[in-house]
């Protein structure tokens, strides 16, 4: 029973960190009204987390197998409320951007840490519900955050209050609950260094085409989570934090559901799948911003979603079974850093093509590199699978 309520408080804590993560998402355009920023300085908002993820992982993913993941959990829950503080009490765009540094920070540490306890606290013969939980309490949590905090700016007064200070009373809870937890990692001295991509010579084909098919798919959620509000007050002329939440809700939550589904799918069909639904999300987007078409926006995040879940699943299956024991947690390091390098850098072009220029050509350029990206992932699977079939 013990074992059951630690996993399930771990599970807790790991989904409310991740829900802080996106609750600013439906709240850009009211920041861009009470603050007045613009565009391209949302999508720098946005971009600036996943960069403090990607340092996060590159330099503090090893600290909970050295000091244990419990105080790893509880210093990704003080910074996720240092970065909740900052928002309720922000009124210049500095601090919005240090508090989505700190949000990056509290995600990554929370996604090593919080994955690796869920695992080490199920019983040897439930070790497979590992993942999957661990998946739902990350996606779950992505997925949450947008909803939540939707739903409170459109009904609730306050918008840009309230929400922050459910998300603190979550992290509330969350520190009760870990105090409740058995540590199962035996401490030693921390160390910190950064670490180098690391790409395993005997995955390396693997591993390139995976990161580029859901690095695409990030890109893509990255861009949904930016300007679906942009996209939504100016073309379609729906000023509605719930509607723009749940855009990004479906996104993550298919996101997750593709992971599950690849379990389900032959190894060979699993990257040519990704990418042929990523050409024809990128298509979705295109018809969504150029219509304008609701319809197809919501299209576009379910189908896009469906195909980052089936990259990163085949990418994480890959390293799992291809990378030797002592290079696999870097090369998963390295697997995540670079897709959330892809979720950042595409989200500022967007943001500055929109500035410059509009919404229709950051669409029409943006869905044409997706496209083409996806396209050329697709064509070098069709030439390496008589090679390499299990992996193709």
């Amino acid at each position: 029973m013990a074992g059951v309520r630690n996993v399930g408080i771990t599970a807790f804590v790991f989904w409310t960190v991740m829900l802080g993560t996106t609750v600013p998402t439906p709240l850009y355009p009211l920041y861009e009204e009470s603050i007045g920023i613009v565009p391209v300085e949302v999508t720098i908002l946005f971009a600036v987390y996943a960069l403090g993820v990607v340092a996060g992982l590159l330099t503090l993913g090893r600290l909970s197998d050295q000091i244990g993941r419990k105080p790893v959990l509880a210093l990704a829950l003080l910074l996720a409320a240092a970065s909740a503080v900052l928002f309720l009490v922000s009124d210049t765009l500095a601090l919005l951007l240090v508090a989505r540094v700190i949000s990056g920070f509290s995600a990554a540490l929370a996604t090593g840490a919080g994955t690796a306890a869920i695992g080490e606290q199920l019983p040897a013969d439930r070790k497979w519900l590992g993942p999957v939980l661990a998946l739902v309490a990350n996606m779950g949590g992505l997925a949450s955050g947008t909803m939540l905090s939707g739903i409170l700016a459109e009904w609730a007064g306050h918008p840009l209050r309230v929400s922050w200070i459910v998300d603190l009373a979550l992290i509330a809870i969350s520190f009760v609950g870990l105090t409740m937890i058995t540590e199962t990692v035996r401490r030693s001295r921390a160390t910190f260094r950064f670490e180098r991509l690391t790409i395993p010579p005997e995955i390396r084909g693997q591993f390139l085409r995976a990161a580029g098919a859901a690095g695409a798919g990030f890109a893509v959620l990255g861009v949904l989570t930016a300007v679906s509000g942009i996209l939504l007050g100016t073309e379609l002329d729906k000023h509605d934090p719930a509607l723009t939440g749940f855009v990004v809700f479906l996104g993550f939550v298919f996101t997750g559901t593709g992971q599950l589904v690849d379990r389900r799918l032959p190894n060979q069909v699993s990257l040519p799948a990704s990418c042929v639904a990523l050409i024809a999300g990128a298509a979705l987007i295109a018809a969504a911003v150029l219509g304008p078409s609701l319809p197809a926006l919501l299209s576009a995040a379910i189908v896009v979603g469906l195909a980052t879940g089936t990259g990163v699943s085949a990418g994480l299956r890959a390293i799992a079974t291809g990378a030797p024991p002592e290079r696999r947690g870097a090369a998963f390091s390295s697997f995540f850093a670079i897709l959330y390098t892809f979720l950042a850098l595409p989200a500022i072009g967007v943001g500055i093509v929109i500035e410059y220029a509009n919404l229709h050509w950051a669409a029409g350029i943006f869905t044409l590199v997706v496209g083409l990206l996806a396209l050329t992932v697709l064509i070098s699977l069709s030439r390496t699978r008589p090679r390499q079939p299990q992996h193709a």
